[in-house]
Parts: structure tokens; C-alpha cells; sequence
């Protein structure tokens, strides 16, 4: 159970660390008036949605698609964003 917390742990820290989400945050985070706190607790907050749907619809999911299947798709998928990210303008 630990292993497979640590490895859901890294793998969402290093898909998040410089994404847009971090971007955002940085971007409230810089006006003097407002508090960091809140920022922190708002942006916590969200991630955890995110994060919850993401569970809520995946546990769903898993019962009509075979997790390697599942896989496969992500696999694809990950591997096409790559492909026209490259070639993109």
C-alpha cells in the first residue's frame, strides 16, 4: 500500500511541478494585497477536486474498461500530445 502511494505521490508532483495549474498559482500568489494563505487554500483545494473526480470517474471507468485497456488508451494518448507538441507550431 505505502509503494503504491509514493508512486501515485511522485508521479501527480512531478506532472504538476512548472504545469499551468503551478503557473496560476504563482500568478495570484505575486499581488501584495492578497493573502498567500488563501491562495494556498483555494489552489489545496481545487487540486483535491480535481483530484476526486478524477478517482470518482476512474472507479467508474474501471468497471466497463479493463485496467490494461485503460492503459493502452493513456498510453496512446500521452505518446500523440508528445508527437504534436514536437511538431506543433
Amino acid at each position: 500500500m505505502l509503494r503504491t502511494f509514493f508512486s501515485v505521490f511522485a508521479t501527480i508532483f512531478l506532472a504538476e511541478v512548472g504545469d499551468k495549474t503551478q503557473l496560476a498559482t504563482i500568478l495570484f500568489a505575486s499581488e501584495a494585497k492578497v493573502s498567500k494563505w488563501l491562495i494556498f487554500g483555494a489552489a489545496s483545494l481545487a487540486l483535491v477536486v480535481a483530484a476526486a473526480i478524477g478517482v470518482l470517474v476512474g472507479a467508474q471507468v474501471e468497471r466497463f474498461v479493463s485496467p490494461r485497456t485503460l492503459k493502452i488508451v493513456a498510453g496512446i494518448g500521452f505518446i500523440a500530445i508528445g508527437v504534436w507538441t514536437i511538431f506543433s507550431k
